[in-house]
């Protein structure tokens, strides 16, 4: 990757183009099944942008609870889209809400004065609810509600690859049928930073000016694009960092820990002191972060099997955390 960024062709994007960031995007457009795409630097502007272009100031915009856009991105659909966030229950599980509880928060039409809901913003795979997945059918399913009510539907895909290769399908087949989607070419692919919004053409020709407001003026864009570029030829890696996730689950489990069984590589301890059992993991040379009620363990590339069993070899020297 790092030779790929010190040898990439480069251009002026501001100007006439980079040609290696237009190879990326066409390549990440291509993957997903639409039009056109264009990179940003972070996965929160490739979302505000999308979000930007969707709402006009006031309107309502319905996500799952717990949503990226809703708790990490520090605000940015109401203070830079304009919009009232409506959070879905997780009904239909872990990260999802079903087509009914869409179907409901979106309302009908009423006077000039009411509140207009406009958008539904999806997350696949849903980070906050420990990475889950929605299947192929209820993202369907979703979205035939959404438009059933006259939504919009951006779907924040920053772990599509993640989905995809946890259902063993193409990430177009969890695109389909929205406006617009967004992803990330870092997380668990290895790119040093960037994430690309993608839609039809007539969305990305806004989303150009969209993300000049946003300060995202690139010029020689294709040193990190060179990275994504590398970063998309590793999606077929997932799988092993699943099967990770999977294996570290199953061994804090039959250690008595409160574990929930991870759908990619993403693993949760549910506990009502994460603060106590992160301090006792630093403690035996385990990094894990403070993660909503919990602690969060995430597999990734620059870890092995080995890594796995030291991990499970150090927490079994600790007691089990309370749930």
């Amino acid at each position: 990757m790092r030779e790929a960024m010190a040898t990439a062709e480069v251009g002026d994007d501001v100007l006439d183009g980079d040609p290696t960031l237009g190879a990326l995007q066409e390549r990440v457009a291509d993957l997903l099944g639409v039009e056109a795409a264009l990179w940003t630097p972070t996965g929160c502007m490739a979302n505000a942008i999308a979000l930007m272009d969707h709402l006009t100031r006031g309107d309502r915009f319905l996500a799952p609870t717990g949503a990226h856009v809703l708790e990490a991105e520090l605000g940015t659909a109401a203070w830079l889209a304009g919009g009232l966030p409506a959070p879905l229950a997780h009904d239909a599980g872990p990260g999802r809400p079903t087509p009914a509880a869409v179907t409901a928060a979106a309302g009908r039409a009423g006077p000039y004065f009411g509140l207009r809901t406009s958008l539904l913003c999806l997350e696949n795979t849903h980070n906050g609810a420990g990475g889950a997945v929605t299947p192929v059918d209820e993202h369907r399913a979703l979205v035939a509600a959404a438009r059933d009510a006259g939504l919009a539907v951006h779907l924040d895909g920053a772990r599509i690859w993640h989905a995809a290769a946890a259902l063993g399908v193409a990430p177009a087949a969890l695109a389909a049928g929205v406006d617009t989607v967004s992803v990330c070419l870092s997380k668990g692919l290895g790119a040093p930073m960037g994430s690309v919004v993608a839609g039809s053409a007539a969305f990305v020709d806004r989303a150009w000016r969209l993300r000049k407001m946003l300060g995202g003026g690139i010029r020689q864009g294709g040193v990190v694009g060179a990275a994504g570029l590398v970063a998309l030829d590793q999606i077929g890696d997932l799988a092993a960092d699943h099967a990770r996730a999977a294996r570290l689950a199953e061994g804090l489990q039959a250690l008595g820990w409160p574990v929930i069984s991870p759908d990619t590589n993403i693993v949760l301890v549910p506990t009502p002191d994460p603060g106590t059992l992160v301090a006792s993991l630093a403690g035996v040379d385990v990094a894990a972060v403070p993660f909503g009620p919990g602690v969060r363990f995430v597999t990734h590339r620059d870890l092995t099997d080995d890594d796995v069993t030291a991990t499970l070899d150090r927490a079994a020297t600790l007691p089990a955390p309370a749930s």
